[in-house]
């Protein structure tokens, strides 16, 4: 047998050898599925607590074979023949953890990769960069942080990069405007800073950018203007500098366009007109100045515009009656005068008209919601005059009308005294009069009516109690409104508040039968005469019931001992007689409550006397009623004689700084300024910090000096008489005022526990911690969004934060910065020099800005300024409630927070805030403390409108699963 020559050689031995070696190593390394293992060992890395992945797995059996076992796992897609995975889809499932992305370079069909929703941190892997075959990438809401690494222009096939909600920092990666496919790129929602950088208008396709919600800075760049294929742009939520680039009326596909609160300056490009596709722009919350540019009428398309909260002057341009499809037109907080254009009344697609807080005059269009389906409108804090438009509710789906603060007049009839879609109704502070015409069983959706402080007459329709939807009902301070208290008032389901305070009512107080929801009731200064109700007990949800000066007579009904709701039951000034509940809620009412009902008695008044001690006392015979009248004579010409003395020192040491007076808000009995000066030692050696004081009939209050001069002080007393009638539960009250031409003695609740900052140091259960919170989110959160104007606090710490016997929190001194510390130096150096030969108008004048509004152009110029002082003042407020919720959270460790939250990762304050409460790290605990801090995180962002709102800042608060677990218990 013959072999070829080359079989014989050695070498060629020695070939076949290494070549059948390697064909036996490779094949089970081709058998054992690699993507499966790569998928296997991605796994390993996730924390998945919930076991979402549990299908992500080989069986013991495992035979390899052509297809990919994977295939059928959770999350993973193939081709057809399942030879190829081309998406990987985890999104939503609950996970966290580091990636390497070691893995990724083995997939390279993968066109689709999605990690959305999950908890993902740490650095996001550079080897996704090697998926080339991706189309693409959603890694949002998840926190990936640090800087975006570079390598992303090798995915040039990629349409979608979504980075929504992470906490990348640094720059915008410059690199992703090398991909020519890219449609859509979502960068908004983390802390990258600097400027957007100019590439990004090299774009070739892109049709959606969103880098909202960053600490961007610097300058727009006009190159932006050249994204021909651009139609969704939102780049607000920043800290730009300058203006809106002109070139952005180039982009001539753009439909929706958000520059909000990004500190833009400057006026409104006319090129806008040139957007002619144009649907949504945005541009509140800036520094927005002149006139709102005509040539915006040429936008046919557009269907909503805000411009609120800027600068902007002027009138509202008539041309506007040319956005036939304008459906949002909001202005809001700007400083806009002159009439409304009749035209906006025609606009057929106007549902929500917002215009409240400028300076416009005249009357509402007469044709207002004739020719539209209005839904919302509120023209509130300006200056119109005249009727509410007849045909305002027309349209059938008017839910809104907010009227409030103007000069309004007429009645309520015809215009919307049958409007059915009512669900908020807000129409005090104007003067309005006539019959309150509002047909109850006619508006089966109202539960908001304010009426107060107009002209009504007539008393309230006695239908109210067919609103069943109705929640806040307030007609106070209608003088002659007179009437009756409707039978069935309080059987209304959904009744939480009713006000009807100094309006001349008569009668007796309704029964409480069915008494679901009620929670506060204000009758006083009214002429009821009668009992109090004894079925009042079924109110059990009742926190506040006011019934003073009022004509009323029996006693307190003994079923109210034990209600657990009941704070207040003021019956101050009646002809209430008996005793006193004893029960602890009453024990704990300031006296006052109970003032100026002689034959009342018990705690916290004087005891009440048995029966047996008065018949022993009218046997005690005339000659010993004698004796006792010689000594209280004698008594009287002391007193005189001690009276006139002291009167005199007073005088001579206090002549020059005038008559003494007294304010009294509710809650304080009427003292004059004498009861309250004799209770003070040396009454000008009185120490500024607040201190105690007993008051002649024994009540306890907390005194704080402030000193004024006799130009300020009318002024300054208006503001304090507003912070006086604030009334919230988690304020300290101002009771009072006892003043004279040079100082004032401010008068609180006296509240015994002390102080957070005394106690910031105690362990705390995370639940009272969070209570402590939410208290002070509440209270100035009625500050700034409940008080007109707004209060700032001006000096929120924890030393402001008192507790009262059931260890609630308190905010005290809110408001006395702005008054107190103004009164010396009445506006920065720049704004003074600026209004150089302007009278020196303290900051507290913008309390009373209309009394100034028309004196001249400067004065507006200058109240302009003052407003933009007091916004800084509310936006202070929100930094130091960030602080303060860190030093809650760490027991007073992490003090200076303006310092430690620009360098502390959330993890590490989240362990701090663990160890700080000896709480094991659940997940719920963790969520909590994390979503907190991330409040806090936000409260304390540099730029002052990138912060939340209180009443955002308490809405994500009051999410806590701590705070909703703890109402829950306590249902």
């Amino acid at each position: 047998m013959q072999f070829p020559m080359e079989i014989l050689n050695p070498k060629y031995n020695l070939f076949l050898l290494m070549l059948f070696s390697l064909i036996m190593m490779m094949e089970p390394i081709l058998a054992t599925d690699p993507l499966s293992y790569a998928l296997l060992s991605l796994k390993s890395e996730f924390i998945d607590n919930t076991n979402t992945l549990n299908d992500w797995y080989l069986p013991s059996d495992f035979k390899p074979s052509t297809q990919i076992y994977a295939c059928s796992w959770t999350g993973v897609k193939c081709s057809q023949n399942s030879s190829k995975i081309t998406t990987l889809d985890l999104s939503m499932k609950n996970l966290g953890g580091s990636l390497s992305g070691k893995q990724f370079n083995l997939f390279v069909d993968l066109v689709e990769l999605n990690l959305s929703h999950n908890s993902f941190s740490g650095q996001l892997p550079v080897g996704i960069f090697n998926l080339t075959s991706l189309k693409t990438l959603d890694i949002s809401r998840n926190n990936f942080s640090g800087i975006f690494p570079s390598g992303i222009f090798n995915l040039q096939n990629l349409v979608v990069l979504d980075a929504f909600s992470n906490s990348f920092s640094g720059p915008l990666p410059g690199d992703v405007s090398r991909i020519e496919s890219l449609k859509n790129l979502n960068f908004a929602g983390s802390y990258f800073s600097g400027p957007i950088p100019a590439d990004y208008g090299n774009f070739r396709a892109i049709e959606f950018i969103h880098l909202a919600g960053n600490f961007l800075s610097g300058n727009i760049p006009s190159e932006l203007g050249n994204l021909k294929t651009l139609s969704h742009m939102e780049i607000g939520y920043n800290s730009y500098e300058g203006e809106i680039p002109w070139h952005f009326g180039n982009m001539s596909d753009l439909v929706y366009l958000d520059i909000a609160d990004a500190n833009i300056s400057g006026s409104i490009p006319k090129e806008f007109s040139n957007l002619t596709k144009l649907e949504s722009l945005f541009l509140f919350r800036n520094q927005i100045n002149g006139k709102i540019p005509w040539e915006i009428s040429k936008i046919l398309t557009l269907k909503s515009l805000d411009l609120s909260d800027n600068l902007l002057s002027g009138q509202i341009p008539e041309s506007f009656s040319e956005l036939k499809n304008l459906r949002l037109l909001s202005l809001m907080y700007n400083d806009l005068s002159g009439p409304v254009p009749q035209g906006i009344a025609k606009l057929p697609q106007l549902d929500t008209l917002l215009i409240w807080n400028n300076y416009f005059t005249g009357s509402l269009p007469e044709d207002l919601g004739r020719f539209s389906r209005l839904k919302h409108l509120d023209v509130s804090t300006n200056y119109f005059v005249g009727n509410i438009p007849s045909d305002i509710c027309v349209g059938g789906e008017l839910q809104k009308l907010i009227l409030f603060s103007n000069n309004f007049t007429g009645g309520l009839f015809p215009s919307i005294s049958n409007c059915s879609s009512l669900v908020r109704l807000r129409l005090e502070d104007n003067s309005f009069s006539g019959e309150i015409s509002l047909q109850f069983g006619n508006l089966p959706h109202i539960s908001y009516v304010d009426l107060s402080r107009n002209r009504f007459t007539g008393g309230i329709s006695s239908d109210v109690d067919q609103a069943y939807e109705l929640q806040y009902f307030n007609v106070s301070y209608n003088s002659k409104l007179g009437g009756i208290l409707p039978m069935k008032l309080w059987s209304l389901p959904n009744l939480q508040n009713f006000s009807m305070v100094s309006c001349g009512v008569s009668a007796n107080i309704p029964p409480f039968e069915n008494c679901k929801s009620v929670s506060v009731i204000e009758l006083r200064l009214n002429n009821l005469s009668g009992d109090i109700p004894k079925s009042v007990s079924n109110c059990k949800h009742l926190l506040i019931m006011d019934l003073a000066n009022n004509n009323l007579t029996g006693s307190i009904p003994a079923e109210l001992a034990s209600s657990s709701s009941l704070r207040l039951l003021n019956v101050s000034y009646n002809d209430i007689s008996g005793s006193i509940p004893s029960n602890r809620a009453f024990k704990t009412m300031d006296r006052s409550a109970f003032f100026g009902n002689p034959k009342l008695c018990g705690a916290p008044l004087r005891p009440c006397r048995r029966e047996n001690d008065i018949s022993n006392g009218l046997e005690l015979g005339s000659r010993r009623a004698q004796k006792l009248a010689w000594v209280l004579i004698l008594c009287a010409v002391i007193v005189l004689f001690i009276m006139a003395a002291v009167f005199g020192i007073v005088y001579f040491k206090r002549g020059s700084n005038g008559q003494w007076k007294m304010v009294v808000f509710n809650g304080l009995p009427q003292f004059t300024a004498k009861d309250v000066l004799r209770s003070f030692d040396y009454v000008e050696t009185l120490p500024d910090s607040i201190g105690k004081v007993v008051l002649p009939t024994g009540i306890t209050v907390s005194a704080k000096k402030i000193e004024w001069g006799p130009k300020e002080m009318k002024v300054m007393l208006e503001s304090l008489t507003r912070i006086g009638n604030a009334r919230h539960e988690n304020l300290t009250r101002l009771l009072g005022i006892c003043y004279n031409n040079r100082l004032a003695y401010l008068l609180y609740d006296y509240l015994p526990n002390g102080n957070l900052a005394e106690k910031i140091g105690m362990r705390r259960d995370w639940e009272t911690k969070c209570k402590i919170l939410i208290g002070v989110a509440r209270a100035l959160c009625f500050l700034h969004h409940d008080c007109y104007p707004a209060i700032p606090h001006g000096n929120l710490k924890a030393s402001n934060i008192i507790f009262d016997e059931n260890m609630e929190p308190h905010l005290a001194e809110y408001g006395l910065s702005s008054i107190v510390g103004s009164s010396n130096s009445p506006l920065p150096a720049k704004i003074r020099k600026e209004t150089d030969q302007i009278p020196k108008l303290p900051l507290f004048l913008l309390l009373n800005r209309k009394i100034y509004r028309f004196q001249s152009i400067n004065i507006i110029y200058l109240d302009r300024r003052i407003s933009n002082i007091h916004k800084r003042e509310l936006y202070k407020d929100v930094y130091n409630f960030g602080e303060l919720i860190l030093e809650v959270l760490t027991n007073g460790r992490l003090a200076n927070a303006s310092e430690i939250t620009q360098h502390a990762q959330r993890e590490d304050l989240i362990k701090e805030g663990a160890n700080e409460n000896d709480i094991v790290l659940s997940r719920s605990f963790q969520e909590d403390v994390r979503s907190a801090i991330e409040v806090a995180l936000q409260c304390t962002r540099s730029r002052p409108s990138d912060r939340p709102s209180m009443q955002e800042a308490l809405k994500l608060l009051s999410g806590l699963k701590s705070v909703t677990n703890g109402m829950a218990r306590k249902a």
